[in-house]
């Protein structure tokens, strides 16, 4: 049941993310053509984001132009842009040393990035190691 609320959170918030920039004046001059790129992303504890509640949820909209809730918009927009969407490629090392306690944090990503439909999950050891990743993506 909990992971029924979790999606369908989700669901809510990305159908919220993409329909945002839809809204405007009806007579509005046409604009060029993009793929949209609008992404929720979540945290919570726990290994799997099957069994957990997301503690925070962001929006990350990337086309036309950076916004969202997400504290860091452009920052985020532009390193995703930088590996081309790929999630897993934005793992990367700071040189930050953290404990060795296992208290997971589960990162979901869920939306559409140019246009192609993305679904990512990552498990990090403790919330030290998501920060460390450097990545402001994570960054929320």
């Amino acid at each position: 049941m909990r992971n029924f609320a979790r999606r369908a959170a989700i669901l809510a918030l990305a159908a919220t993310a993409l329909a945002g920039p839809l809204t405007g004046a009806a007579h509005a001059a046409p604009a060029t053509l993009y793929a949209p790129s609008a992404l929720v992303l979540t945290v919570g504890h726990g290994e799997t984001a099957a069994g957990v509640t997301p503690e925070r949820a962001v929006t990350l909209n990337c086309a036309p132009k950076p916004s969202g809730t997400h504290p860091d918009p452009v920052s985020a927009c532009a390193e995703l842009r930088r590996v081309d969407g790929d999630l897993g490629a934005l793992e990367s090392e700071s040189g930050i040393l953290c404990t060795r306690e296992y208290d997971p944090v589960v990162v979901t990503v869920d939306g559409v990035w140019q246009g192609q439909r993305v679904s990512y999950e990552r498990t990090f050891g403790n919330e030290c190691v998501m920060n460390a990743s450097s990545s402001s993506v994570y960054a929320f």
